[in-house]
């Protein structure tokens, strides 16, 4: 809790909430070129002298084209031949044995095995697909949680040559290949390197996603270097990907450290747009703010009260906007607030926000109308149909996501333990939504007895729905 007289604030903690208070004057804390063929060209020089330990390589930009033109059958053949035996040709190729003893890798985490594999590979002249080039690259990015220096030095090593070999070989990269490559960067302590492989990814009209700034952001954050660490949230906003918890607090503690006092007041403003409950360690650079000297200086102490209640109306109510208001130390303690939202240190209420119903339904719509665009419009009707006859639910569990944490192989043990707690803690004491895949529904672990029953058992409860092939269940 923070207090200076007159202004109240707060921020929920996941154990023990946090909140702010004022207390001797107001101060308030209120805080896509499109797919093209690409001509190799030279990297800059401050590249060159960084992909390698010992500066004696260099690195150079992708070389690309549209497909892999290896066709392991005539097209006569191919014609004449059924889909499943067309699949079992594919899969008893050397590229589709080299693919499957890939992902085993990428499941296992054994990045010298695929390393193996792949020399093996190019040994034999076997063609290497997307595919097969990002599970190497994934693997050697990931090498840090090894534990083993000999074998993460190598993995860095080879995945600079390995992405070097994909442009050679005229492979067209993805998203996943420029954010596997900037990991590799910052694993390298490089950066800007990483931050450069993001602006050639959205030149090349590749969208990037929030995880593909990830290495450049945390890359600055840590090296201290504010300026670049902002300049990389910008591009994240302009590219229309928001930030997270984790973005938001390496930018607020690089704020607090480098004294940024305005990017303070910024990022707790974001905080408290875009996420309802902060994490232990979040509240920990919060609370490191307001016991610090610059929190306390910092302030205008004439302030227009009536722009700061016009803020709060418009702000929907809890905060102001204002910027930093009143001087003075801060008190910092730890409190808890009661089911009717009183704090139990000072007493007073939370302010409820009001949620505006009509913006609501319009993101609804939107939503609804670009789904129609990427998907199936009948896969995607036929889904609101059954949400109609099945739904409203408590809760939503995006069952991929849910099965896999923390984990390699798919677990319904894992998903059972969720929906089971969901239900529990629902006001309605029903199921939740599970969404799932049709694949995952009716292969793999989804064939285990207990599996089968408990899917049955969904099912019938109207509680599961699987998407059809083709569709792609987080719409």
């Amino acid at each position: 809790m923070l207090t200076r007289a007159g202004g109240l604030s707060f921020f929920v903690a996941k154990t023990p909430i946090l909140c702010h208070v004022g207390h001797t004057r107001l101060r308030s804390l209120l805080y896509g070129c499109s797919h093209h063929h690409f001509k190799p060209t030279a990297y800059s020089p401050y590249i060159k002298d960084r992909i390698f330990m010992n500066k004696s390589a260099h690195f150079s930009n992708l070389a690309l084209s549209a497909t892999n033109k290896y066709i392991p059958e005539s097209s006569a053949v191919a014609e004449t031949m059924s889909n499943k035996a067309r699949k079992k040709a594919r899969r008893e190729s050397p590229e589709g044995v080299l693919r499957f003893k890939l992902d085993m890798c990428s499941k296992r985490g054994d990045v010298v095995e695929a390393l193996r594999l792949y020399d093996e590979a190019r040994s034999r002249g076997v063609p290497l697909s997307q595919h097969h080039y990002n599970v190497l690259l994934y693997l050697c990015s990931c090498s840090g949680s090894n534990g083993d220096e000999n074998v993460v030095n190598l993995a860095l090593k080879r995945g600079f040559e390995i992405f070097k070999q994909m442009g050679v070989d005229g492979i067209e990269p993805n998203e996943a290949t420029f954010t596997s490559a900037a990991r590799l960067a910052c694993a390298m302590e490089d950066p800007e390197m990483a931050f450069n492989l993001v602006k050639q990814m959205k030149s090349c009209g590749i969208p990037p996603k929030l995880r593909s700034y990830g290495p450049p952001l945390f890359g600055f954050c840590k090296k201290g270097d504010a300026d670049r660490a902002y300049e990389v949230d910008a591009h994240m906003v302009e590219s229309g990907v928001v930030a997270e918890e984790p973005e938001l607090c390496a930018l607020l503690g690089l704020s607090v450290e480098s004294r940024r006092v305005d990017r303070v007041y910024e990022m707790m403003h974001r905080l408290r747009a875009s996420v309802r409950q902060v994490s232990e360690s979040t509240a920990e650079v919060v609370e490191q703010w307001f016991n610090s000297e610059d929190a306390a200086g910092v302030g205008e102490e004439n302030w227009d009260v009536g722009k700061v209640r016009e803020g709060v109306v418009k702000g929907g109510g809890g905060w102001h906007g204002q910027g930093w208001l009143g001087k003075g130390k801060w008190k910092v303690v730890r409190t808890e607030m009661d089911e009717a939202g009183v704090c139990q240190s000072c007493g007073e209420k939370l302010v409820c926000i009001d949620i505006d119903p009509r913006e609501t339904e319009n993101f609804a719509s939107s939503l609804t109308k670009l789904a129609c665009q990427r998907e199936v419009k009948a896969d995607f009707v036929r889904f609101q149909e059954w949400l109609q006859r099945h739904g409203p639910f408590d809760a939503v569990i995006d069952g991929a996501n849910v099965s896999l944490i923390n984990q390699k192989s798919f677990s319904f043990f894992e998903l059972n333990s969720v929906v089971n707690r969901l239900r529990q803690i629902s006001p309605s004491k029903r199921l939740p939504l599970v969404i799932l895949h049709r694949s995952r529904v009716t292969g793999g672990p989804a064939q285990n007895p207990n599996n089968e029953k408990l899917i049955q058992s969904w099912k019938k409860s109207g509680a599961l729905y699987a998407t059809p092939a083709g569709s792609n269940d987080d719409w």
